[in-house]
C-alpha cells in the first residue's frame, strides 16, 4: 500500500453522487444500518473488531458507499516478515498501520477494510467495515485503491511478498475471509484481484500474486459455486480514473490499432477518446467513463503466435516482466523467454500450455480470471 491514495475516490462521487440519499456520513456510529438479521454477527466473532484491538477514533467522519461492492482487492503491507505470529503482534500491527495511515498519510482512519496478520489473525481495519460485513449491503468508502474505494473490499496482509510467500496460517485466513465476504456481498471467487491490477505498485508482490489462481480455486470450492455461474472471462474493469500497468497494455494495443496514445499507464484524455472511439467502431456500448468492458478487451487483443512481433508483443512482455518474469525483456519480438513465461502463466491458470497468447491467456496476463482456471484441481 502506498501513501498517495485518496479516500473519497472519484468513481464513488461520479457514479453515485455525494448526497444524503446516496452516501451516509458516519463517525464511530453508522448512520446507515441494515435491518437486523437473526444470524447477524454470530459467525463473525473470529474477526477482531476495531474496539477489540484498541483502534483510535477516526479523525473525521467516514462514509458508507451506495455503489454495489463488486470485487475484493488483495494487498501485501510491505511490512517485515516477522516470526512473531501471536495475537499481540496482530494487535500491534493493526495499531501501527492505523498510525501510519492517519499520521503519515493524513487519512481519517485505516485505509483498508480488513487486515490479516502472519499468524492468521483477522482484524477490522476501517471502522464500520465489520458492521457493514454483517449487514452485507454496502461497504465503507476506503482508501486502499483509488478509483475502487467505493466498490472494492480491501484486504491487507502482513508482510512483503515480492520473493517470499505468506505463511500457511495467513493464507488459510485469507481464504476464510474471502469466502465470508463473497457470501455476504454476493461475490464470487472470480471477483478477487490484486492491487497492481488497478494501481501502479509492487503490491501484492510477485510471489504472492502467483498464488492467486490457487487462492481463487480454494474460495470457489468453499463457496460451492457452479461452473455455469462463472463467466468465460472476468476482465479487470479499468476506467478513466484508474492508473495501472494494465492501462499501459491497453495503450500499447490502441497504438497498435493506429490511435495516437502514449503507453504511460495513465488513463489520460487521449486514452479515454481512443477507447470510446474503439467501442463505437466495433459496435460496442460506448461507456461514458471509457470502462474497459469485456467486449472492449476482447476486440482489442489480437492472438499472438511464435512469429508475432510489434506492440502487442511489447505489451505482453512489459506486463510479464513487471509481474516477476525477470528473464522476459521488452523486445517486441516473441522470443523464447517470452514463450516460456506465457506457458508458465498458462499453467498457473489451468490453461493449455501452448505458448500462444489467445483470448483466455490475454485475460490472465492483464489480471483477469478465466473459467478454465476453476476446472483445475
Amino acid at each position: 500500500m502506498h501513501a498517495d491514495h485518496t479516500e473519497l475516490d472519484r468513481r464513488t462521487l461520479l457514479r453515485a453522487g455525494l448526497g444524503a440519499a446516496t452516501v451516509a456520513v458516519v463517525g464511530t456510529e453508522l448512520a446507515l444500518a441494515a435491518p437486523a438479521r437473526a444470524d447477524q454477527g454470530a459467525d463473525l466473532d473470529w474477526i477482531i473488531s476495531c474496539d477489540g484491538w484498541g483502534a483510535r477514533p477516526p479523525t473525521s467522519p467516514l462514509a458508507v458507499s451506495e455503489i454495489p461492492t463488486n470485487k475484493i482487492i488483495v494487498h501485501h503491507m510491505a511490512f517485515p516478515n516477522v516470526t512473531d505470529h501471536s495475537r499481540e503482534q496482530a494487535v500491534r500491527l493493526a495499531r501501527e498501520c492505523q498510525d501510519l495511515h492517519i499520521d503519515g498519510n493524513g487519512w481519517s482512519d485505516t485505509g483498508q477494510h480488513f487486515t490479516i496478520s502472519r499468524g492468521g489473525y483477522v482484524l477490522e481495519g476501517r471502522r464500520g467495515s465489520l458492521e457493514r460485513l454483517r449487514a452485507g449491503d454496502r461497504q465503507m468508502i476506503s482508501a486502499h485503491c483509488p478509483g475502487e474505494n467505493g466498490r472494492a473490499i480491501g484486504i491487507e496482509n502482513e508482510g512483503t511478498y515480492v520473493d517470499e510467500t505468506p505463511p500457511e496460517a495467513l493464507l488459510d485466513s485469507l481464504v476464510r475471509l474471502c469466502v465470508t465476504i463473497c457470501r455476504r456481498y454476493g461475490l464470487h471467487a472470480h471477483d478477487i484481484f490484486g492491487h497492481w491490477d488497478f494501481r501502479t505498485t509492487q503490491c501484492p508482490g510477485a510471489a504472492f500474486y502467483r498464488q492467486f489462481p490457487a487462492l481463487r480455486r480454494q474460495v470457489f470450492r468453499a463457496l460451492g459455486t457452479s461452473l455455469r455461474d462463472v463467466p468465460v472471462r472476468r476482465w479487470p474493469d479499468l476506467w478513466r480514473f484508474v492508473n495501472a500497468p494494465p492501462v499501459q497494455v491497453v495503450q500499447y494495443l490502441l497504438a497498435h490499432h493506429g490511435y495516437p496514445v502514449e503507453p504511460t499507464g495513465v488513463f489520460d484524455a487521449a486514452t479515454v477518446a481512443a477507447v470510446q472511439d474503439w467501442q463505437a467502431r466495433n459496435g460496442l456500448p460506448v461507456d461514458v467513463d471509457a470502462t474497459l468492458t469485456a467486449g472492449t478487451w476482447e476486440t482489442l487483443a489480437p492472438r499472438l503466435r511464435g512469429d508475432a512481433a510489434g506492440l502487442p508483443v511489447t505489451a505482453v512482455q512489459y506486463l510479464l516482466h513487471l509481474k516477476g518474469y525477470a528473464d522476459v525483456t521488452v523486445t517486441g519480438s516473441f522470443d523464447r523467454p517470452t514463450r516460456r513465461a506465457v506457458q508458465d502463466l498458462q499453467n498457473l491458470h489451468g490453461l493449455p500450455r501452448s505458448g500462444a497468447v489467445d483470448t483466455d491467456t490475454w485475460c490472465a496476463i492483464v489480471g483477469g480470471v478465466v473459467r478454465r482456471s476453476f476446472t483445475r484441481r
